[in-house]
């Protein structure tokens, strides 16, 4: 009852929404995403294993819970009433309420689509009190101590007000007790039955982590991990929080690991170490310590829940986050080929038909489209990690703050197509440069049709309008070609920018860059709204995971 309480009295201070949409409006932006049915193949997994995954499976709908939470404190008290309401129109909500895991769509600025909301999601989501300001948060730990400002402004506490109506800082263990402590002890069961070691040694690790608010053990044994079963759970990513970029959301992978093509592509972590010393940036900023310390896992989904599920969904990502795993061990990067198939043949098919000149249209390719996301995967874990700015020793997320996750993920696209055109001309890959920039291009309108809300989107409107003004890009009417001439140079300036904005903690540079290119033009917005009611994403429907473990009512 507190809670809810709580709740009101938040959004009582708020602008709310003057109207929801209607029951047609709300269908027709449920239908920009395509549904579709993920499915893998477990008939190789040992008995153990196919018990474990159930147990798996269940986790990450608990993490869904936990996530609901942290998007805004409201939603568990919004989703009931949702609940409540068996009308057309009520059902329509909370069908668009379960795929953006909030009152808020993803594709619409993070407007609202309920009533009584806020009408925009908040910046700091659930993790900081509704009336904090930016100013009140970093007057406030300049008052801690380095113990306590560290532990604030670190991924695994939630900011809240102590009795007095000043700022504490609470741990995620003891913020979602009941749900981690769930969580913990199907990891544990499912450690249990696994007969695969390092698959064992993760889950206990990551069980004992969601008890103690200590990652760092369980983050370094997921590195390690290398199992049939491959998965990925708990606190990662920091875009929703749009503060500080501080807080991490929780999220579960549960997937099947693809022995054929994870063998195919292991060679490119071989040539990490080559890539890194071939940067278009000064030298003193490059790593010499990449070497082969850089897993790469291609894997069929089973199910996704929280952060990993939510409005437009992840084709592949790049982990842990955790500066001090990723200096000590690198970083692992996971490809989700069945999302990524089901993404390209629902979404990037039909729209490169509206956007790419007809002559381009025969260079699309899904192995292009699949390599890209897997170069801009590898891509985060070379250029600057550890960095000195006057003196001190910091890393370019605390330097760039709120704008780091949107030059990182350009950084990444960039460094993903110089990595690719390094391969090509070395001879190690076929050259494929039409196929690869062609596709790049289609996919490029694919992303920007999400908006500009989060860091893909800025990051993709960057890279456009750059290579736009650098003429890689031309355009005759709504229909869009590459210039291959000028590509890649304008790839190796970009990001040489990018890089130096990184290894310098250039904040002010970032900003720039942002105000000046993190936009949509009236030229691709034409070609935009050319597209037409193409979906601009898929919506899965777990097949696999739901006949593993069905969802209890």
């Amino acid at each position: 009852m507190g809670r809810n309480i709580f709740v009101f009295a938040v959004i009582s201070t708020m602008t709310l929404l003057a109207e929801s949409p209607s029951l047609p409006r709300l269908r027709q932006m449920t239908g920009r995403f395509a549904p579709v049915e993920l499915r893998a193949d477990i008939s190789h997994l040992s008995p153990g294993d196919r018990a474990a995954l159930q147990k798996l499976v269940e986790a990450s709908r608990i993490v869904d819970r936990i996530f609901l939470r942290q998007l805004w404190t409201g939603n568990p008290a919004l989703g009931g009433r949702l609940k409540l309401d068996e009308s057309p129109l009520g059902k329509a909500r909370l069908d668009y309420f379960l795929l953006n895991k909030g009152p808020w769509s993803e594709l619409d600025g993070h407007e609202a689509f309920v009533d009584g909301v806020p009408a925009k999601k908040p910046l700091g989501a659930g993790f900081y009190p509704a009336d904090m300001t930016r100013e009140e948060f970093e007057k406030w730990v300049k008052g801690l101590t380095p113990e306590a400002k560290a532990e604030a402004e670190g991924f695994f506490t939630v900011i809240g007000r102590d009795a007095k109506g000043g700022l504490r800082a609470e741990r995620y263990a003891d913020a979602y007790k009941f749900e981690l402590q769930a969580c913990a002890r199907l990891l544990r069961d499912a450690a249990k039955l696994t007969d695969n070691g390092s698959l064992k040694r993760f889950l206990e690790a990551r069980a004992a982590a969601f008890l103690t608010n200590d990652y760092y053990q369980s983050d370094m044994a997921w590195m390690d991990l290398d199992a049939p079963i491959d998965v990925t759970i708990g606190p990662y990513e920091t875009y929703n929080d749009e503060l500080f970029g501080y807080k991490a959301a929780f999220e579960a992978y549960i997937n099947i690991r693809d022995d054929k093509e994870t063998a195919k592509l292991r060679f490119f972590g071989d040539h990490m170490q080559e890539i890194e010393n071939s940067l278009p940036i000064e030298a003193k900023y490059r790593n010499p310590r990449i070497g082969g310390l850089s897993p790469i896992r291609v894997v069929n989904q089973v199910i996704a829940g929280g952060d990993g599920d939510h409005g437009v969904k992840t084709a592949a990502y790049n982990l842990p986050n955790d500066e001090r795993v990723v200096h000590e061990k690198g970083s692992k990067r996971v490809m989700l080929r069945n999302v990524q198939e089901a993404k390209f043949a629902s979404n990037l098919v039909p729209i490169s038909k509206s956007v790419l000149a007809s002559n381009a249209l025969e260079s699309l390719s899904f192995d292009s489209f699949f390599t890209h996301i897997l170069a801009h995967e590898m891509s985060h874990g070379i250029g600057p990690h550890q960095i000195t700015v006057n003196g001190r020793a910091t890393t370019p997320r605390q330097e760039l703050k709120d704008v780091y996750s949107t030059i990182e993920e350009a950084k990444a696209d960039v460094l993903g197509l110089f990595m690719l055109q390094h391969f090509y001309d070395k001879g190690y890959l076929k050259p494929e440069e039409k196929k690869l920039y062609t596709t790049y291009l289609a996919s490029a309108f694919r992303t920007l049709r999400f908006g500009l809300n989060e860091a893909h989107g800025k990051g993709m409107a960057i890279q456009f309008n750059y290579l736009v003004d650098k003429g890689a890009f031309v355009h005759h009417g709504n229909l869009w070609e590459v210039d291959y001439t000028k590509m890649r140079g304008a790839v190796r300036d970009l990001a040489h920018d990018l890089l130096t904005i990184e290894a310098t903690g250039d904040l002010a540079g970032a900003k720039k860059l942002i105000d000046t290119l993190a936009n949509i033009r009236p030229e691709a917005a034409a070609t935009i709204g050319h597209v037409g009611d193409v979906p601009v994403d898929i919506r899965p429907t777990f097949v696999t995971a739901d006949a593993v473990a069905p969802v209890r009512e």
